[in-house]
């Protein structure tokens, strides 16, 4: 079994910063990516930020600039730092894994059960 746990989401003025946790553990055989999603109330889940591996990131362009994450070679711990918030950053924040689980021959996606982040003065 395997499991993403994440830590860090609560409430931030605009303009703050929070830090995202995530770490990943159980029977991973390879973990080929690591990311996170965002879904606000009433819209669809997207994409924040992802990283390859080989320590590749790829932003929405919505968070460009500020938000940064982290390579996650040490512990399978992914961070995502989010500078400048603004209010339509507020979210539930969800981790994402793309890994192979001892015993099974194809990558699947593994999801953490969210975080909420909440932008507001």
């Amino acid at each position: 079994q395997v499991q993403l746990v994440e830590s860090g989401g609560g409430l931030v003025q605009p303009g703050g910063s929070l830090r995202l946790s995530c770490a990943a553990s159980g029977s991973i055989s390879s973990l080929y990516q690591m990311g996170w999603y965002r879904q606000a109330p009433g819209k669809q889940r997207e994409l924040v930020a992802r990283i390859t591996s080989g320590g590749s990131p790829n932003y929405a362009d919505s968070v460009k600039g500020r938000f940064t994450i982290s390579p996650y070679n040490v512990g399978n711990i992914v961070y995502l730092q989010m500078n400048s918030l603004k209010p339509e950053d507020t979210a539930v924040y969800y981790c994402n894994a793309l890994l192979t689980r001892w015993g099974d021959r194809e990558a699947s996606d593994c999801w953490g059960q969210g975080t909420q982040v909440t932008v507001s003065s």
